[in-house]
């Protein structure tokens, strides 16, 4: 298995304010095997990589130090979406092809499925998240969201307001669970217990509102596809700030928010992946040294950020704990 490391400079680029020094970085990336189509990816505490190779019907596991990969084929008609660290240390997946839940075991690699019931059929699944209850919230971009309970095995189903579009979830450190819709353009908050979504419009009508992602503070970012934009939510002022991606026709697709609060964005008509730092309201750009990557999703562990590059049989890391302040 090829893989290579980069040592790129990050280019800084001004949202509301000057551009800062430069700063030096490492970019690596890794090959999976051709076709697998890599959608979204999930670091685990043993330091391998996750990934749903959607094409293909196989959640891959990356070592980083070998550049090996081991694929578990999740069953015929697989093809599979979200991938997660669950509080088990398992890899929790959404296989839209199965219409199902599914667990794999990263010692025994059993793979255990949960279909859905005839409420969630053809849901075309999506993303999965764990609230403090170990539930595994889900949702489906045919017009649902619902909720698995593994112990038990029961699985509700609920009709997404608006119809269509049920996309990125994600869990807050307290506990809450926030989903977004593509088509219908809304970030919304189920409640735990009955699961009826209250809805917050964004700032802007139809800004495509993609993916999401919790920071430390509980706040929401959101990827913005159609507008090119990342925002936040602060559920605490129950208010929004919006932060316009550089370039001419931006479409922001993953957003991932590290350690350290500063907050990734993958940029499809950039090629490359942005970092915002919040405070100094500026990007850094890193980019992709193919065309047509196309980064679908991002996630990370501390010191680095891993990225899917579905469009080039590619996974790819930036290990932010290298940054340092060019002289």
């Amino acid at each position: 298995m090829q893989w290579k490391r980069l040592a790129v400079a990050r280019l800084i680029l001004p949202l509301l304010a000057f551009a800062s020094p430069a700063f030096g970085a490492e970019v690596q990336y890794f090959d999976v095997p051709k076709g697998d189509h890599p959608h979204d990816v999930a670091p685990a505490p043993d330091g391998t990589v996750w990934y749903t190779g959607q094409r293909s019907g196989v959640l891959g596991r990356l070592d980083p130090r070998t550049g090996e990969v081991d694929r578990i084929p999740l069953g015929e008609g697989s093809a599979p979406h979200g991938v997660i660290i669950g509080p088990d240390g398992a890899a929790w997946v959404t296989d839209s092809g199965l219409n199902a839940i599914v667990r794999v075991d990263p010692a025994s690699r059993e793979v255990k499925t949960w279909p859905l019931p005839k409420a969630g059929e053809n849901a075309n699944l999506n993303t999965l998240a764990f609230d403090r209850r170990d539930r595994v919230w889900f949702t489906g971009q045919s017009g649902i969201y619902g909720r698995l309970d593994p112990r038990s095995g029961e699985i509700e189903v609920w009709d997404a307001p608006k119809g269509v579009g049920p996309y990125g979830i994600t869990a807050t450190p307290e506990g809450a669970i926030y989903y977004v819709s593509l088509a219908g353009s809304f970030l919304g908050r189920p409640d735990l217990d009955t699961g009826a979504t209250t809805v917050i419009e964004p700032k802007s009508p139809g800004v495509g509102t993609r993916r999401v992602w919790s920071d430390k503070k509980g706040r929401l970012w959101v990827s913005e596809w159609n507008a090119g934009n990342v925002s936040v939510y602060d559920p605490a002022s129950a208010s929004w700030e919006v932060f316009k991606l550089p370039g001419a026709a931006p479409h922001a697709y993953a957003v991932y928010v590290d350690g350290d609060d500063k907050v990734w964005v993958s940029d499809f008509a950039a090629n490359a992946i942005l970092e915002l730092d919040p405070e100094t309201k500026r990007f850094a750009s890193f980019p992709s040294d193919r065309d047509g990557a196309a980064v679908r999703q991002l996630n990370g562990r501390k010191g680095e950020v891993w990225g899917a590059e579905s469009g080039t049989d590619r996974l790819v890391v930036i290990r932010t704990g290298e940054l340092k302040a060019k002289d």
